[in-house]
């Protein structure tokens, strides 16, 4: 809290709070500070996947009987539930870690002129309270049961065949008793963690958003060329597990209808290349918001340094080159040469500015990541020798 009783950069957490967190935290899984992380990945793996286990195995449904698709053969469902679920709660640890020090990075490179620190706080306070909403997550938690399950899953999603977890009809699913459990218990589980993190990264969106009206005091000389807000950039670390867990449920996906339903994996690369564009702008996109900014603030800086190099080498010109200096002044090691060299250097950096605080090693991480849980399915499906000649074949 400030001294006026308002919330600062220090407070700012997507993940401490709200009706889930308080309910975990009272049953002791977790802390203050995102703690018994451990605790929470086994209670919520176990809830949503060992009791399908169990009851597949009792309906005789685990990896023979009358599914064409048995639990065990189910690729999909186990990584959602023993990769994908447990690197979205790991996440949030990750996410509390490093977004709350970028927040606090804008005061403390002085971004804001003294006059635009109320409002920041306004701000601040305005993104908490979405955060900490009950009718929020209970609104979540509607969407899924209501359009997650009985109308997207139903209709679009279940597979067109006998299953462990059901008989298609037609136009509807007949679970059994460990589809009962899948559909009503481990399902939603799975899809309010993760429109629950939609939620929470649209919470980042618009504190963004809203940061982006304040007039910043951007440098146009800073060396990260984005005025300042280079530290922007490596908000793509703070959401690396919940891409590897978009990339792992991707391959979840592709993996059950490749070994169960015949599917070859370049019959998946449009849905590859839009889950990984779709990640670069879930994470990239919001910082968007500040190229207006940082437009104008290379204008003025362009502006400003072109016409005090014109003033400089002007003078440079007529001392040096016009004989104008003095006869003993010494031309090596002059002052007028090194400061020749750093305006030149300043007025490139102005040149060279980018207008979104975004970096190529960003990118590049962030899609490697998002494409990581995808490599087994190419290494599984392709023998070894054949997978490095085609590397070499694309690198050469």
């Amino acid at each position: 809290m400030n001294e006026s009783g308002g919330v600062t950069s220090q407070d700012f957490s997507l993940v401490l709070a709200g009706p889930l967190f308080q309910l975990l935290r009272r049953l002791h899984l977790a802390g203050d500070a995102m703690a018994l992380l451990r605790w929470r990945l086994v209670v919520f793996s176990r809830v949503a996947w060992l009791p399908l286990s169990v009851l597949s195995t009792l309906e005789g449904q685990l990896l023979g009987g009358s599914a064409a698709l048995p639990f065990l053969l189910d690729w999909e469902t186990h990584v959602r539930f023993l990769v994908a679920l447990p690197l979205m709660i790991s996440a949030e640890l990750v996410l509390h870690r490093r977004l709350r020090f970028m927040v606090k990075q804008f005061h403390d490179r002085n971004l804001f002129p003294e006059t635009a620190v109320p409002r920041l706080d306004r701000v601040l306070a305005s993104a908490l309270r979405l955060r900490n909403s009950v009718l929020a997550e209970a609104l979540l938690l509607g969407i899924v049961y209501v359009g997650g399950i009985h109308f997207l899953w139903r209709h679009y999603t279940a597979f067109p065949i006998t299953t462990w977890y059901g008989v298609p009809t037609a136009d509807d699913v007949t679970l059994s008793h460990s589809g009962m459990w899948f559909v009503y218990v481990s399902l939603p589980l799975f899809q309010f963690l993760m429109i629950r993190w939609y939620y929470r990264v649209g919470i980042w969106m618009r504190f963004l958003w809203q940061v982006s009206r304040i007039d910043l005091s951007l440098v146009h000389t800073h060396p990260d060329r984005v005025g300042g807000l280079g530290f922007l950039s490596n908000s793509a670390y703070a959401f690396t597990a919940l891409a590897a867990a978009h990339g792992a449920l991707l391959s979840g996906w592709i993996a059950t209808r490749i070994f169960q339903l015949g599917a070859a994996l370049p019959d998946f690369t449009i849905e590859i290349a839009v889950y990984t564009v779709l990640m670069q702008g879930l994470v990239f996109g919001p910082l968007l918001v500040f190229a207006p900014q940082l437009a104008r603030a290379k204008r003025a800086g362009l502006r400003d340094y072109g016409t005090l190099a014109e003033r400089y080498v002007r003078e440079f010109d007529a001392k040096w080159l016009r004989r104008a200096t003095p006869p003993n002044e010494p031309f090596v090691g002059s002052a007028d040469i090194q400061s020749l060299a750093d305006l030149s250097n300043s007025f490139e950096v102005v040149r060279t500015m980018r207008i979104a605080p975004v970096t190529k090693n960003a990118i590049v991480s962030l899609a490697a990541t998002t494409l990581a849980p995808i490599a087994p399915l190419v290494r599984a499906l392709m023998p070894l020798n054949e997978l490095l000649k085609t590397v070499f074949a694309i690198l050469l």
